[in-house]
């Protein structure tokens, strides 16, 4: 049996900034922007450079009900994970991008971390785990084959 999650819904106030933020201040790649007639809704999909795994979807808040959980869909924890191959290069580039850092950088057991919050205040995790790390070694394996 294969099974993958190949999206996450990120609640956004308006699909054209969260477009702009993450492709123009996180170098995410759009992948699909489709109009839904029949909901009057859009179909966002965004990814990191490079992946070829999880995307995210960004979902507008279509009713009253959902606008509180913009910026806070996880009750202030960190909730998205940004793996890279060079944490000093992206961290140096979305500093210069205005992004804002709420934990600086540290060496943790299993690599190198920092904290960062996205246009509505999501927290992230920015990381580039070890080399012996059981994901990075998936990843690689992946990559491979």
């Amino acid at each position: 049996m294969n099974q993958a999650i190949i999206h996450i819904a990120l609640v956004v106030r308006d699909y054209d900034e969260a477009i702009a933020f993450y492709t123009e201040k996180l170098n995410f790649t759009l992948l699909e922007d489709t109009y839904q007639p029949e909901q009057d809704k859009r179909w966002v999909v965004v990814a990191p450079p490079g992946s070829s795994g999880t995307t995210l979807l960004l979902a507008r808040a279509s009713m009253p009900e959902q606008e509180p959980f913009i910026g806070n869909q996880t009750g202030g924890r960190v909730f998205l994970f940004l793996h890279t191959d060079d944490f000093w290069r992206d961290y140096h580039a979305m500093l210069a991008e205005g992004i804002s850092f709420v934990r600086e950088p540290k060496q943790a057991e299993y690599g190198l971390v920092a904290v960062f919050e996205d246009l509505y205040g999501n927290l992230w995790d920015l990381l580039q785990l070890n080399d012996d790390h059981p994901l990075v070694q998936r990843l690689t394996a992946n990559e491979e084959g």
